[in-house]
């Protein structure tokens, strides 16, 4: 038979685990449980607005839709991910000019350029103004069009 103490000891380390994975800061078991249910309600916010992206870019009649772009503020700035089904040569080069007169400083970044565009970067902001998650967005969509209507003059 379970102690009462082996039950409190294994409800502790869940409310610990729970508590690790959604960054809450809070010491009590009603306070752990109200974060969490706060990360579950923008975790839902996030999948809805990738899956309005999804599907905006797949109902698009373009032959060459744009790469997808989501922003999320964290700790340190900014997780900017960018992701194109086909490569993009000089993608990269264009979204970090506009990291660049943001002001952000890129902490980490994994790309991969072969058979897709993939970008994932931390940026940190590094500039004398506040920026958002938003203002972010819209810069890395303008490198992007940008990039697009360049390409499409050389072909």
């Amino acid at each position: 038979m379970v102690s009462r103490e082996q039950k409190r000891a294994a409800l502790y380390e869940k409310l610990q685990l729970l508590r690790s994975v959604t960054n809450s800061h809070a010491l009590n078991k009603t306070s752990i449980i109200v974060d969490a249910s706060k990360y579950i309600e923008e975790l839902k916010q996030k999948v809805e607005s990738l899956n309005q992206d999804i599907a905006t870019a797949q109902n698009s009649s373009d032959p060459n839709p744009l790469p997808v772009v989501t922003v999320q503020t964290v700790e340190k700035g900014f997780l900017i991910n960018v992701f194109s089904e086909k490569s993009c040569p000089g993608l990269l080069v264009s979204i970090l000019e506009a990291f660049e007169e943001l002001g952000l400083n890129v902490l980490d970044a994994r790309v991969s350029c072969s058979d897709n565009f993939s970008l994932e970067a931390i940026g940190e902001n590094e500039g004398q103004g506040s920026i958002d998650a938003q203002v972010v967005k819209q810069s890395v969509l303008q490198a992007i069009k940008n990039w697009s209507e360049d390409n499409e003059q050389v072909q």
